[in-house]
């Protein structure tokens, strides 16, 4: 399974790279990366399908745990995922901007 630290994601996330969200509404509602899209693990299997088959996608959750089960179930799948090691703990930590707008997350 592929790994990168939060910083080599926030570069990534701000180009072609899909930033995954897999916590849940709640915890996306007390902050997020704008540019993430949410898609809790919670409801991956019915969301899943919606993914773009041709992104990257970095996968990140709260401190890194959920998102190494849904980054390993994706690249399963077939997607290319990678896990973001530390989590939006760690995105937060690097600089990474988090926004608390109250704004709903974006189609997976």
């Amino acid at each position: 399974m592929e790994h990168i630290s939060a910083a080599e994601a926030i570069e990534l996330a701000a180009g072609e790279s899909v930033l995954l969200d897999v916590r849940e509404q709640w915890e996306w509602d007390q902050g997020h990366a704008p540019s993430a899209r949410l898609l809790p693990m919670s409801r991956l299997e019915e969301l899943a399908s919606e993914l773009p088959e041709d992104a990257t996608l970095l996968v990140v959750c709260h401190s890194g745990q959920r998102s190494l089960q849904v980054t390993d179930a994706l690249e399963r799948a077939g997607y290319h995922a990678i896990n973001v090691d530390g989590g939006m703990l760690a995105w937060q930590a690097a600089g990474g901007e988090i926004v608390t707008d109250g704004s709903q997350p974006p189609a997976v």
